[in-house]
């Protein structure tokens, strides 16, 4: 199977968990022995959006806050692909993602350009490498009717449609935007039609659950 993984900057901490970056290779690297290929998208998280709140009071631009946060992203990223194979370095483009998983059938990159988020980076690398699965790890147990932190009736979801999920995520892209997934990514979604499993990071064993195809999470299919 080709996946595809974002994992939340939220959930590896700010600043990141040794113990969760462990935690997190150990299930690529499982996975990729039991013949998956697995691509990482790695967010910033908290950190990103600290770096995003200092540029807008400093009077920068969207465009160069956005930017400010993928270099947070990446840093993250590295840490990751560190701890997976020792690589220094990450890619900056999907063709560059696309050649490394070529080569290692496992690669780890960070944000790509201004007015997408790392949920974006995600669904595009799936779209391109024809990928089987994209799975979200969030800080969240998957997709909720409503946005659970100010709708205390909001309830989850176990499998929706992608319209459903667009009624529930789309919108906008602005700086910062923390959302189960960004509506950009949601559109890049629809149109593609890639299956997607929305779970909770705090347990990296959920990623290999979904690649197996256990119920965990919200299926979007």
């Amino acid at each position: 199977m080709r996946a595809v993984l974002r994992i939340g900057g939220s959930v590896l901490g700010s600043p990141p968990s040794a113990k969760m970056v462990d935690a997190y290779a150990a299930v690529v690297s499982d996975l990729n022995y039991e013949g998956h290929s697995v691509g990482v998208v790695v967010g910033g998280g908290a950190i990103s959006r600290d770096y995003i709140r200092s540029a807008e009071q400093m009077g920068l631009s969207p465009y160069q806050q956005d930017t400010i946060a993928i270099h947070a992203s990446r840093l993250n990223a590295r840490l990751v692909a560190m701890k997976l194979g020792g690589v220094s370095s990450v890619p900056t483009s999907i063709d560059g993602m696309l050649q490394r998983l070529a080569r290692n059938r496992v690669a780890v990159m960070g944000g790509l350009r201004p007015g997408i988020t790392t949920d974006t980076v995600a669904a595009m690398i799936a779209q391109k490498w024809r990928a089987d699965l994209l799975v979200k790890a969030s800080d969240r147990d998957g997709i909720y009717t409503a946005d659970p932190r100010l709708d205390k009736n909001a309830k989850k979801l176990d499998r929706i449609s992608y319209e459903r999920m667009k009624q529930i995520l789309g919108g906008e892209h602005r700086p910062g935007i923390h959302s189960i997934v960004d509506p950009v990514a949601v559109d890049q979604l629809v149109a593609s039609r890639i299956r997607l499993v929305v779970l909770n990071g705090a347990e990296p064993r959920g990623v290999a659950k979904a690649v197996h195809g256990e119920r965990i999470g919200t299926l979007v299919t």
